[in-house]
């Protein structure tokens, strides 16, 4: 006996898909039927279908456009608030090396020296 084929992950997901849309298909005949059933002529049925349909991707673009927008601003507002603190916090540990009161060394923005030196060893 030969062993059953293992369906792949893309094998299920295309499957699942294909029941999704027929069943998409199955209630838009239904609709149509229906209306048609009211009295309604059938390409008009098929034409307000299609405008439910349309209206229907409108407004999901319409809400798709807002969130996207109000997550960028809150990206763009982390982003801000995320660099002021930064160049807060370089502005008061700023340190660089240069000439000062002790010689040439590391200096705070303060005038203090942090890089460790031997003041005796400075003079000749």
């Amino acid at each position: 006996m030969k062993p059953a084929a293992q369906t792949t992950f893309a094998e299920r997901v295309g499957r699942t898909l294909g029941r999704l849309w027929r069943g998409c298909v199955r209630l838009d005949r239904r609709a149509t039927h229906r209306l048609v059933a009211k009295g309604w002529a059938p390409g008009v049925a098929k034409a307000v279908i299609l405008l439910v349909k349309l209206a229907a991707i409108g407004v999901l673009l319409f809400a798709a456009f807002w969130s996207a927008l109000v997550a960028l601003g809150i990206v763009v507002v982390a982003a801000w608030t995320a660099r002021s603190l930064d160049d807060e916090d370089d502005s008061i540990s700023q340190t660089e090396w240069r000439y000062g009161p002790a010689g040439y060394g590391l200096y705070t923005s303060n005038e203090q020296r942090i890089d460790p030196h031997d003041p005796e060893g400075d003079q000749p």
